[in-house]
Formats: C-alpha cells, structure tokens, sequence
C-alpha cells in the first residue's frame, strides 16, 4: 500500500511540475495539525492548524483538498 501511495504521489508531482519528491512533499505536510477542545463540558471544537502557501502548493500538486476550518 505504501509502495502504491508513493507511486501515485511521485507521478502526480511530476504531473504538476511542482519540482518536489514525495519525500519532500510529506515534509510539508507532517506540519498540519488537527485539534480538538472541549471546554466546561461544551460539545467540542475542532479544527486544523493554518496551512501556509507551501502547504497549499503541495496539496493542490497532489489533488488533494484542503482539510476543512475550524467547526464546531
């Protein structure tokens, strides 16, 4: 599975000419985070760290969407 997802990485990379390896492209991502809080009992909140414009250059390389915004 790994090998696969690598492969579909590396030729969708290419594809964009966007210059990055998927090794490189894991790089940037490692750093989105997903957060979850709850607060006096309230139901709670999540949400995902703010992606820089790299991030969202690899994310758009790769077709993937953007993880969705903080809700409730």
């Amino acid at each position: 599975m790994a090998l696969i997802l690598h492969r579909v990485m590396r030729s969708r990379l290419r594809a964009s000419h966007s210059g990055l390896t998927p090794e490189r492209a894991l790089e940037q991502l490692r750093r989105i985070q997903h957060h979850q809080i709850r607060l006096n009992g309230a139901p709670p909140v999540s949400g995902v760290s703010s992606i820089h414009d790299g991030q969202n250059e690899v994310l758009h390389a790769l077709r993937v969407k953007n993880p969705l915004p903080l809700s409730n």
